[in-house]
């Protein structure tokens, strides 16, 4: 099985889908912890990222990580101001950051809209690549970390990140940040991981949930190509899953796609 190779784990609905994730997500982060000391992972907003950084609050399971020795990363953020409630960051800091003893140093947000390049999105996004490339380890691909979990919402459209259908940011293959303009989803303005960047992590993880994915779900895991879907061109150095509940998945054919292992 190739990287490129999608596993797929179906759950019943989409809570069991969240509390699932939340345990393989913990356990993941301890063995990462254990067998490099510190772990790095990416998140995702949308409201089954949200769901899983909840399921994790709510997990007796969640004391196993060093919350000190994780740095969290963001696939892509909304460009409004810092305080902003749509923000990705200010959502997973309600949902479980704010409640866990993490390190404010590890904790890397994406640049508001009201810090220090104001409203210059490219700006913004060269600064948030500046700080991959810090964090970048000798001989770790593209000047970003080797994560060990990237996490990614799959939009009805098959956009992840801020990566949409056409969009130039889809296009990217040197840059590893961009600032994205012209978003079809509200608010426009946004900065966003590339798919380079994203295919240097460790693991990807794909979440989908609901009737309203099952579109998308079936034409991204129909190799349609990154441009018409970009979720297809979303994988993993070595594992890509889609975690899924039955209602994003009911328009998979059962046969093309292994089951994935624990």
């Amino acid at each position: 099985m190739t990287n490129a190779t999608p596993q797929l784990v179906v759950h019943r609905d989409k809570e069991l889908m969240a509390q699932a994730a939340a345990a393989r997500l913990i356990t993941r982060i301890v063995d990462a912890q254990a067998a490099r000391g510190t772990a790095s992972v990416v998140l995702t907003g949308g409201r089954n990222g949200n769901a899983l950084l909840a399921a994790i609050a709510a997990s007796p399971a969640r004391d196993a990580v060093d919350w000190a020795r994780l740095d969290l990363w963001w696939g892509d953020e909304r460009f409004v101001p810092a305080a902003d409630p749509e923000r990705n960051a200010v959502q997973a800091r309600a949902e479980l950051l704010d409640a866990v003893p993490l390190d404010p140093a590890r904790v890397h947000e994406m640049p508001a809209s009201d810090g220090m390049d104001g409203s210059d999105v490219e700006a913004a996004a060269a600064r948030y690549a500046q700080e991959l490339a810090k964090a970048a380890g000798p001989g770790e691909r593209l000047g970003v970390p080797a994560f060990d979990v990237l996490l990614l919402g799959v939009g009805p459209d098959t956009h992840i990140a801020s990566l949409f259908p056409e969009h130039p940011g889809v296009r990217e293959t040197e840059l590893t940040v961009v600032g994205v303009r012209g978003a079809p989803k509200p608010p426009p303005t946004r900065i966003s991981l590339t798919l380079p960047a994203i295919r240097a992590a460790r693991e990807v993880w794909l979440l989908a949930a609901g009737e309203d994915k099952a579109g998308a779900v079936a034409l991204a895991l129909s190799g349609p190509g990154e441009l018409q879907a970009p979720a297809s061109g979303a994988y993993g150095r070595g594992r890509t899953l889609w975690l899924l509940d039955r209602a994003a998945a009911e328009r998979i054919p059962p046969q093309l796609y292994p089951p994935a292992s624990a």
